[in-house]
């Protein structure tokens, strides 16, 4: 009999971090997967990062995560978006090495003691609501806590125009049976879809009539515990446009598309839509813009971000053949669109643990998220809290205004969704708090008071911490002067002096003509300057948070009855009956729960706490 801590369902980016999550907690752990050779494996584009996504990444990088330092160990170009904008906003992106991402993924996951199964699950142990394990078509694998993260794979079903096959992926089977043993334990589901653009032989393609785009230089890199020397041969991408030609086509053929044809019931991903869906609903539109993005070093293939499609393999490629730059090329894989089962994920607890069954976690897709980061983050939140909960420790719950992680798994939790759910650093109100770049400074102690990271790597950071203070009071606030030279290069004559620190806060200081430094104090310098410049606007937002924080902490009793609190009307009863929302705070994010429906509910949990006491 195979016993372990804790099960994991799910060899992709949430499984991976679950399971990870699970071995630094010092606990034993079961990966179940179809195949090994392709856990970590890129079924989409394979970059990591981007808008909104490479907070998370940083954040799961501060945590101890494997997914920043793979990225690194396949990196081959590396570009900061949003450079124009605030600090907050920025955000990396990086290409990698589609094989590369997988074998370092791989190579990690060999080093610890987690015991990887190649088998399908079928079937779930169930003991009085609560989950025990799984059983496969081979065994039976138990665990105190199972975590699943399906991915599309639940009961996955690819379409190419009226073409469909079985499937999460090409190449790989569906997961039907676990499917409808989900159906039976009549949690709340349904279907979603997503897609993929046709794969191209670079080779065959003329780059030269395209808009070369390199790679960041000096080359950045995503996990803070990466050496930039180690990065590997970096690439150019490579921007093209669909035109009038190609719209065309994909109108004479939308009616054979999988999705317009009624094929697909499952709701796709607005932000990242398919180029029938940009075609619709952008009719205005003359062209649309496609990444041509090498899939790796020494691969004679790219993956053409822009062009999802679900089109017949003719119609897909008689569009491609239009493109400027593509009119040769020759495709290796078309597009398909995939439509997959999920769980609504209100069903889940902060923890990820679900409402319905005890020591049963869901992370990744099955919650009705898209993108490889949002994934690793829930597989990242599902491991640590079933590592807490065997050890008897305290829940690890990130607030809204601590990470994006928090945030992410709030909106899930809390409004559930309506389309698959992504990242956007818009979703983050106190994103002012939450840069890429701060996420050491947010979580790493958090990381190292759960035992996930090493006593080396905190030591190192809070040497480093303590230098940048070092910094900031020795060079900035002591070192004074009588002018600078501001942006239109003008030497501006002050009053009196001033301590570069207060210069700094001015808006129009040229900030590289203001001091000398050493290679070293450029990156506190430039820290220094973001914080001194938001200070303000982060003091009012701390303001405002620990003024709510105590109020939204608040926690709801399970027991309470939202149909018996007089006040409150039928919709708002029905979307907290619904949602039950673990905190006040959570309630108050509900749409339409409003300021005097809290008021109400406060009122009723605070009889419940007299009643108990004058029992």
């Amino acid at each position: 009999m195979d016993k372990f801590d804790v099960v994991v369902v799910g060899g992709g980016h949430a499984g991976v971090e679950a399971a990870y999550a699970v071995y630094r907690s010092g606990l034993s752990c079961a990966l179940v997967t179809f195949e090994k050779s392709k856990i970590g494996q890129m079924s989409c584009n394979p970059a990591i990062g981007g808008l909104g996504k490479s907070h998370i990444v940083r954040e799961i990088d501060a945590m101890g995560g494997v997914m920043p330092i793979a990225t690194d160990m396949s990196g081959i170009q590396y570009r900061t978006l949003n450079t124009r904008k605030g600090d907050a906003v920025q955000a990396l992106r990086v290409q990698c090495d589609r094989d590369l991402y997988k074998k370092a993924i791989q190579k990690i996951l060999n080093s610890t003691s987690i015991n990887i199964f190649e088998e399908e699950v079928e079937d779930l142990i169930v003991e009085q609501e609560s989950v025990k394990g799984i059983i496969t078509k081979n065994k039976k694998i138990y665990g105190k806590k199972t975590i699943l993260t399906t991915g599309t794979f639940l009961n996955g079903l690819m379409y190419t125009g009226s073409e469909v096959s079985s499937g999460g992926r090409v190449g790989d089977n569906s997961a039907i049976p676990l499917s409808k043993k989900l159906y039976e334990l009549k949690l709340p589901m349904g279907r979603l879809k997503t897609g993929t653009p046709a794969r191209v032989k670079m080779s065959t393609l003329d780059l030269s009539v395209m808009e070369e785009q390199p790679g960041e230089t000096p080359t950045p890199f995503m996990s803070l515990t990466s050496e930039v020397k180690k990065h590997k041969k970096q690439l150019s991408c490579f921007i093209t446009r669909t035109n009038k030609t190609t719209h065309q086509i994909i109108s004479d053929n939308t009616h054979l598309s999988a999705m317009y044809s009624g094929n697909i019931s499952g709701i796709g991903p607005r932000y990242c839509p398919s180029i029938e869906d940009k075609v619709f609903k952008f009719g205005q539109k003359d062209s649309h813009q496609i990444f041509i993005e090498p899939e790796g070093i020494g691969v004679d293939l790219v993956y053409p971000n822009g062009i999802s499609t679900s089109l017949p393999q003719k119609a897909q490629e008689d569009f491609i053949h239009t493109i400027k730059g593509m009119e040769y090329c020759e495709i290796t894989e078309f597009g398909y669109a995939v439509e997959y089962d999920f769980v609504d994920p209100r069903t889940n607890k902060k923890t990820l643990e679900t409402k319905y069954f005890n020591d049963f976690y869901l992370a990744g897709q099955i919650n009705g998220t898209t993108g490889y980061e949002e994934a690793a983050a829930q597989g990242l939140v599902a491991g640590l809290n079933a590592a807490q909960a065997i050890q008897k420790k305290p829940d690890f719950i990130l607030q809204r205004e601590e990470a994006y992680i928090g945030v992410l798994i709030d909106d899930l939790t809390t409004h559930g969704i309506t389309e698959p759910y992504r990242m956007f650093t818009s979703r983050a109100e106190h994103r002012l708090l939450l840069s890429q770049n701060n996420a050491e400074q947010r979580l790493l102690s958090k990381a190292f008071k759960l035992g996930i990271i090493s006593e080396e790597r905190h030591t190192t950071f809070a040497n480093k911490e303590k230098q940048y203070k070092e910094f900031v009071q020795t060079r900035l606030d002591k070192t004074k002067t009588t002018s600078f030279i501001n942006k239109k290069q003008q030497t501006v004559s002050l009053d009196e002096k001033r301590s570069i620190s207060s210069i700094l806060a001015r808006p129009d200081v040229d900030e590289n003509n203001l001091i000398k430094l050493n290679k070293e104090e450029e990156a506190f310098f430039k820290r220094a300057s973001i914080e001194i410049k938001y200070k303000g606007y982060i003091e009012k937002q701390t303001r405002e948070i620990n003024k709510n924080k105590k109020q939204n902490n608040k926690k709801i009793p399970p027991s309470i009855n939202y149909k018996e609190i007089s006040g409150l009307s039928n919709e708002v009863v029905e979307k907290l009956t619904k949602s039950q929302p673990e905190t006040i705070g959570s309630a108050s994010q509900i749409e339409g729960v409003t300021p005097a429906a809290i008021n109400l509910i406060l009122i009723s949990i605070k009889k419940q706490e007299l009643e108990k006491l004058n029992a």
